[in-house]
C-alpha cells in the first residue's frame, strides 16, 4: 500500500489570475542535505508543458520506435541501450521549445548559501535571480577557494555542520570549528573579493542565526536544500513575468506547504524584478504570484512527470545538453 503524498500547495480560486502554464517537473541529483559526499556533484531539475496525453505518446514512441522497455525510461538505462544516441537526438527535438531544465552545481550552491545567510538576512529570493546582488562575491570566493584543496573541503564542511538542522554538533563545538576553518582559508590569500567574505563573517552573527534554526524560525528558508530555489527559477523561467504556473511535481519531503507558501509570497513581492523588461500591460498584476501552486503526484501515476524524469536525468548525466532550447521556455502567446 502507497504512503499518503505529503506536501504541495494545490492552488486556490483566488490565487490564480490571467494567463495560466501548467508543467510537470521532476529532478535528479538531488540527495538532501548530502551535498558534500555524494556521487551527484550536480542537481538538475526538469521541467515540461506537455499534456497528459502528448506525455504519453512520447514515452510510447520511445517503447516502440526504438524498443525500450518501461524499466529502461530511466536515464541510466536509457543512455546504455541500444540506438541510444539516435533516440536522445529524437527525445531531444520532441521536447524542444516545450522543455526547461535547471541545473545546481552543490559545491557552488553551499558557497552562496555562506554568503547569504552568514553575510546577509537570509530571505526564500536567496540563490535565485531575485537576489543577485551577493552572485560576484559568491563566485570570487567559490573561484579562489577551490583550488586550496583540503583548507577549502575543510571550510564546506565545516558550514554544513554550523547549519544541518537535523543531529548537529554542540553550537559552541561548530562555530569555533566554522571559523578555525575560515581562518585556515583566509591563509591562503584568496584575493581582494573572496578575503572580503571571510573577513566579513562574524561569530555574532553566526551564533544569531545558527540560534534562529535551532529554534525552527520559519522566515529562514532551509540552508541545505537547493530544491526550493531550483523550483523558484524553474517557474520564474515559465511565467516570464507574464502569466502564472501551476506546478504538478514528483513528492519530495523538502516541498512542504509552509515553504511553499512563503515562496509564493517572495516571488509576489518581487513582482517587479521577475517581469524586468515586460510591458507593463502584459505583466502580472501587483501582488500576483508567479507561482499558483504546486500538486504533488506520484511518479508511476503521471507520464508528464515521467518525461521530466528522464530528461532530469539525461541532463545531470550529460550537461551539454543544455543549450538554449531547454534553458528557455517558449514566449507566452501573444493574441
Amino acid at each position: 500500500m502507497r504512503s499518503p503524498l505529503q506536501g504541495g500547495l494545490p492552488p486556490g480560486g483566488a490565487a490564480v489570475v490571467g494567463a495560466v502554464v501548467e508543467i510537470a517537473c521532476d529532478e535528479s541529483g538531488f540527495s538532501g542535505t548530502n551535498l558534500l559526499h555524494s556521487t551527484a556533484p550536480v542537481i538538475t531539475h526538469a521541467s515540461v508543458d506537455l499534456v497528459v496525453d502528448e506525455a504519453v505518446a512520447l514515452i510510447t514512441a520511445l517503447r516502440s520506435g526504438f524498443r525500450f522497455s518501461p524499466h529502461e525510461l530511466k536515464s541510466g538505462r536509457f543512455l546504455r541501450g541500444s540506438g541510444a544516441q539516435e533516440a536522445l537526438e529524437w527525445f531531444l527535438a520532441a521536447l524542444a521549445g516545450r522543455a526547461h531544465v535547471h541545473l545546481i552545481d552543490k559545491e557552488f550552491f553551499l558557497v552562496t548559501r555562506i554568503v547569504d545567510f552568514l553575510l546577509t538576512e537570509p530571505s526564500y529570493a536567496a540563490g535565485t535571480r531575485l537576489a543577485r546582488e551577493h552572485h560576484p562575491a559568491a563566485l570570487a570566493l567559490h573561484e579562489a577557494g577551490r583550488p586550496t584543496g583540503g583548507d577549502w573541503d575543510a571550510f564546506l564542511s565545516a558550514f554544513v555542520d554550523l547549519v544541518r538542522m537535523k543531529r548537529r554538533l554542540p553550537v559552541d563545538q561548530t562555530v569555533r570549528r566554522f571559523f578555525q576553518a575560515r581562518d585556515a582559508l583566509r591563509r591562503h590569500g584568496l584575493g581582494t573579493v573572496a578575503d572580503a567574505v571571510l573577513d566579513g563573517l562574524r561569530p555574532n552573527h553566526v551564533r544569531a542565526m545558527v540560534a534562529r534554526l535551532d529554534v525552527d524560525d520559519r522566515t529562514v528558508p532551509p540552508p541545505l536544500e537547493p530544491l526550493l530555489p531550483a523550483l523558484a527559477e524553474t517557474v520564474l523561467s515559465w511565467s516570464g513575468g507574464q502569466r502564472q504556473v501551476l506546478v504538478t511535481h514528483d513528492e519530495q519531503s523538502a516541498l512542504t506547504a509552509d515553504r511553499l507558501t512563503r515562496l509564493q509570497r517572495v516571488l509576489a513581492a518581487n513582482g517587479d524584478a521577475s517581469a524586468a523588461g515586460v510591458d507593463r500591460a502584459e505583466a502580472l498584476p501587483d501582488g500576483v504570484s508567479p507561482l499558483a501552486g504546486l500538486v504533488m503526484v506520484d511518479s508511476r501515476d503521471d507520464p508528464r512527470v515521467q518525461v521530466a524524469d528522464l530528461l532530469a536525468g539525461v541532463a545531470r548525466r550529460m550537461p551539454g545538453i543544455i543549450d538554449d532550447a531547454l534553458r528557455q521556455p517558449p514566449p507566452v502567446p501573444t493574441g
